[in-house]
């Protein structure tokens, strides 16, 4: 059984941050990843600046960023992996969906699955619908896409 916990950092938790930690959850479930334990944050466009100034080397905000624990450890109930952080900018995540005139949910689920692949040990070259990475976030958008988060 896999697990999520959501944070805002930066910003007031919005009213579906649980819904996101719960779609988080079904993401997982839906890329074939098992007893995993990851940690959803969401945080404006100063954090996220920080951030990817700080590990990417990189100005200004970006949309999601992952950073990988990929640990194993051991509870009462068995064992489970501590796959990491996914952050996501809701301040990104608006202007994504506006840029790519999609609806704002959509982005947030797309932001989502992508993070969670990259902490799965998926990449890619760049933003081409065929690369393997992004063909496999679609996918797993088509199978969640009665879901809803905002």
């Amino acid at each position: 059984m896999n697990a999520a916990s959501a944070d805002a950092r930066d910003l007031q938790p919005p009213a579906w941050l649980d819904r996101a930690e719960a779609f988080a959850v079904k993401a997982m479930d839906a890329a074939g990843l098992e007893d995993w334990d990851l940690s959803l944050v969401v945080c404006g466009d100063v954090l996220m600046a920080s951030l990817n100034r700080e590990y990417r080397g990189k100005d200004g905000p970006t949309d999601v960023l992952s950073f990988e624990q990929g640990q194993w450890y051991e509870t009462e109930e068995g064992r489970r992996f501590l796959a990491g952080d996914v952050v996501v900018c809701v301040d990104a995540l608006y202007r994504n969906a506006d840029e790519f005139s999609v609806p704002p949910d959509e982005e947030l689920k797309r932001l989502i699955v992508h993070g969670i692949l990259h902490l799965s040990g998926m990449d890619h070259q760049g933003l081409a619908p065929d690369e393997p990475m992004l063909a496999r976030q679609e996918d797993i958008l088509r199978q969640l896409s009665e879901e809803t988060i905002l």
